[in-house]
């Protein structure tokens, strides 16, 4: 008599695999978490981006109209005033002094440094043209830096600068600021970057970025 062995058959049951839904899980959320701070540094850059823009707009603002802050009514650009002769006037410190001073209250020094805080902030509240605006901006920064000159601890009467600290000043720190907003494509978020980088000029010219 022979003893035929039955074939197993399916129940149609299987345990669930712990292991897999697991990993899959853990994926899932590494990549929820990864898109999370993507996002929060995005918007982090976005609004350093903005304030930073706000900064350069409102200084145009303010010499242009006199607001009454840092140029007192009535002595506005646009009353005669004259938005680089008081500050290029003041340096008293630095290799470049007796440039400054001759440079202050020329028009063409007004036209420029105006100008160039109008476009910078224009652009950083706009979230265009970063890469252009980090190069002017940065430029900018190293002239006022080297008016100020930071290293000096006395002025060239002899009197003490009050310089806190000879090399790291705010005009560094706006520097960087703008390369970094360049680097970071900061005017992707809530700003108008991914429509600027569109166009066929920008695309031609990707330093326009």
């Amino acid at each position: 008599m022979a003893v035929h062995e039955h074939p197993h058959r399916n129940s149609g049951f299987h345990l669930p695999n712990f292991r897999r839904t697991r990993t899959a899980s853990g994926s899932e959320s590494a990549v929820s978490a990864r898109t999370g701070t993507q996002t929060a540094q995005a918007y982090a850059f976005a609004s350093l981006r903005l304030l930073t823009g706000f900064v350069f707009l409102w200084a145009f603002l303010d010499k242009t109209f006199g607001l009454g802050y840092a140029t007192q009514s009535g002595k506005g650009w646009i009353d005669g005033g004259s938005p680089t002769k008081g500050f290029l006037g003041g340096v008293a410190a630095g290799p470049m002094e007796s440039t400054f001073h001759s440079w202050a209250g020329d028009t063409w020094a007004d036209w420029l440094f105006m100008l160039g805080l109008l476009g910078i902030g224009v652009a950083l509240i706009a979230g265009v043209a970063l890469r252009f605006a980090a190069v002017a901006g940065t430029v900018m920064m190293a002239l006022m830096w080297v008016a100020e000159w930071p290293p000096a601890q006395h002025l060239s009467d002899g009197s003490p600068s009050m310089s806190t600290n000879p090399f790291a000043d705010y005009h560094l720190i706006y520097a960087v600021v703008l390369i970094a907003l360049a680097a970071a494509s900061a005017g992707d978020t809530l700003g108008l970057g991914r429509i600027w980088a569109k166009l066929p000029l920008v695309r031609r010219g990707r330093w326009l970025r």
